[in-house]
């Protein structure tokens, strides 16, 4: 895989999510205790042999800088390639709602890069996969660009996703993007293999015909143009783009079989190192079915729940399906169910807060309830 370069465009953002991306951009929204949402597809691509890797930022891209710094738990602290932040520019391209121009801006990184072809993704899949087999399977069939997808079953939502027609070969011969009338299952899962030479062309194209977006208009519209493949994926697969998927994917962490296949099954997720103590159990604590991290003290009763680096659970504190990130704290006797708790929060003595499994509660960063 030293011919492979990887890009992760964290230019997208999700309106249903500003309730935790407020204050962070999408890739760097936390999930599972003391992971990032790029980690994921950053682990993917390190642990496939990518040692070049640029991240595509917008606004609000401080907090995703402080998790992943120089790239260091990633080992892509390297005198030859290595991890690059591609910070915004100003757009004088006159475009809007689109990511080509991020492309743009950073041609001189594709371009002065050593290595012939890309592997692109997006920022808010979770899914864990050896990028060597799509790569592989990419030269073999000599495609010019293969698409990775998964087959969802009892599919009710494709508006969510790009979705995919393939013929018995495995060409792909449409795209649709936000549907609500699709009938196929097919999703891509917006990672795509080229040759670098292929998607500066792609930019070139676009930039130079006003089109804004690399899918809709350097994919759909060239469609009969270039040679576009899928590779089917069969494993864990979320996509984090509402308050929903985002609960739904924490809960889901805590079944044994899904958390060993996300974790362990094609590769260690790394993550930012923090030196915290372990979590402290006092002696009338009560704790079921939990993932609880480093440096959370809790004297009360959890249950269901994941709880990030530092968290105090006071005496008679109870925790039912919650999601409570770094440094909250919750007081004395205080009742919360099916709440989403964003970092540094106070839930004070005696509250009481209940949301619903299909509509969970968020309390945005530093908030004192």
């Amino acid at each position: 895989m030293k011919d492979v370069m990887g890009i992760i465009n964290d230019t997208t953002s999700e309106e249903s999510l500003k309730g935790i991306t407020y204050n962070r951009s999408l890739a760097a929204v936390p999930t599972g205790g003391r992971y990032r949402l790029i980690d994921f597809i950053l682990s993917n691509m390190v642990n496939s042999g990518i040692r070049n890797v640029g991240v595509l930022t917008q606004n609000n891209y401080g907090s995703l800088m402080d998790h992943v710094r120089t790239g260091y738990e990633w080992d892509l602290v390297r005198k030859k390639d290595g991890l690059y932040i591609l910070p915004p520019k100003y757009n004088n391209l006159g475009m809007q709602g689109g990511d080509i121009q991020y492309y743009y801006n950073h041609l001189d990184y594709i371009q002065s890069s050593s290595q012939n072809y890309v592997v692109i993704s997006g920022n808010n899949l979770v899914f864990n996969l050896d990028l060597r087999k799509i790569v592989e399977k990419h030269k073999e069939s000599k495609a010019d660009i293969t698409i990775l997808y998964k087959e969802m079953e009892n599919i009710s939502d494709n508006h969510r996703y790009t979705m995919l027609d393939i013929n018995q070969e495995g060409r792909i011969t449409d795209m649709a993007v936000n549907t609500k009338r699709h009938k196929g299952n097919k999703t891509s899962m917006e990672l795509y293999v080229m040759e670098k030479e292929i998607l500066l062309d792609l930019i070139d194209g676009c930039i130079s015909r006003g089109y804004c977006d690399l899918v809709k208009d350097g994919f759909i519209k060239n469609i009969d143009k270039y040679k576009l493949y899928g590779y089917r994926y069969d494993g864990y697969l979320e996509k984090i783009d509402s308050i929903q998927s985002y609960y739904k994917h924490n809960m889901d962490l805590l079944n044994t079989n899904i958390w060993n296949e996300l974790f362990f099954q094609s590769g260690l997720v790394h993550t930012k190192v923090k030196d915290e103590p372990p979590a402290k159990y006092m002696e009338h604590s009560t704790v079921k079915n939990a993932m609880v991290a480093n440096g959370c003290v809790i004297e009360g009763s959890v249950e269901n729940s994941i709880l990030f680096r530092g968290v105090k659970v006071h005496k008679g504190a109870v925790i039912k399906n919650c999601i409570i990130m770094q440094k909250s704290e919750i007081k004395e006797g205080a009742f919360i169910e099916n709440v989403i708790i964003d970092k540094e929060v106070c839930i004070t003595a005696g509250k009481r807060l209940k949301g619903e499994i299909s509509y969970p509660i968020v309390i945005e960063k530093k908030a004192i309830i």
